[in-house]
Formats: C-alpha cells, structure tokens, sequence
C-alpha cells in the first residue's frame, strides 16, 4: 500500500496488529518528522524493516535521522528498489530462522 497521509498510515498499521506478520515501510519524508508512525509501529510489535531506495545518509543532514528506525528490526537504504526484495527476505528470516 501507498498513501501521503500520514493519518491513513497509522490507521494501516493498527489494522495490520491481527493479520500481518511483518512489514516493510518506507515513511518517505515522514521518516524524519513522524513520531505518530514511530508509536504506532512500537505499539502493533510487528516485525517491521525500513526500506529507502535512496542512501539516506548521503543526502541532507536533516534526512540522517529516522523515528522509524527506533521501532524498527533493520533498515536497508541506498539499493533503489532491490531494497525492498532484501526487506522481503530479511521479514522471511525474521519470521522463520531468529
């Protein structure tokens, strides 16, 4: 899923607390504002890897810091797309091997 408010966000991810085993998220320019995203994945347990396709490190000093990852298991950055086949697979080892 996909969505630009932040608000919609949240409510995705207290509906996934029953039926999701884990979760991928890119929290886009919310990464580095959110705390609402921060308490919502902190309150579902789900395990949950951060994915940015861009190296978030390397861009502005404000983009360094995530909320996100305070909650998260991992997060993957700098790979374009192919991050989120490895987010895939590192939720599959979560879930099956730790």
């Amino acid at each position: 899923r996909q969505s630009n408010d932040e608000g919609e966000l949240v409510t995705w991810i207290h509906g996934a607390r029953d039926n999701i085993h884990g979760l991928l998220i890119n929290g886009g320019a919310y990464t580095h504002t959110s705390v609402a995203l921060l308490d919502a994945l902190s309150a579902v347990e789900i395990p949950t890897i951060e994915v940015h396709m861009s190296n978030i490190h390397r861009r502005e000093e404000f983009r360094h810091h995530s909320y996100i990852s305070f909650a998260a298991r991992g997060m993957i950055c700098g790979l374009g797309s192919y991050g989120y086949v490895l987010g895939l697979r590192a939720i599959h080892n979560i879930l099956t091997v730790l």
